[in-house]
């Protein structure tokens, strides 16, 4: 995120049921912003920008997950 320039914000969520299973099976599910304001609303939108951001927070992850080996 910080390659993106973006402050990260740590805070707990529950996610999705996929992503809670998986954790609660030992696999870690970050969940990654999509930049989306009022989300689940009827007044739900996404700046351009935010999403721009988004794309290169997780294009950032996976180069690291590469020079780590994750992906092998």
């Amino acid at each position: 995120m910080k390659e993106a320039g973006i402050t990260p914000v740590k805070q707990p969520v529950r996610g999705g049921t996929d992503g809670s299973q998986l954790t609660f099976m030992g696999l870690p599910t970050p969940n990654i912003f999509a930049g989306e304001e009022n989300a689940h609303s009827k007044l739900e939108w996404i700046p351009a920008g935010s999403m721009v951001k988004s794309v290169l927070t997780i294009v950032s992850i996976s180069k690291l997950a590469a020079e780590e080996g994750a992906l092998k």
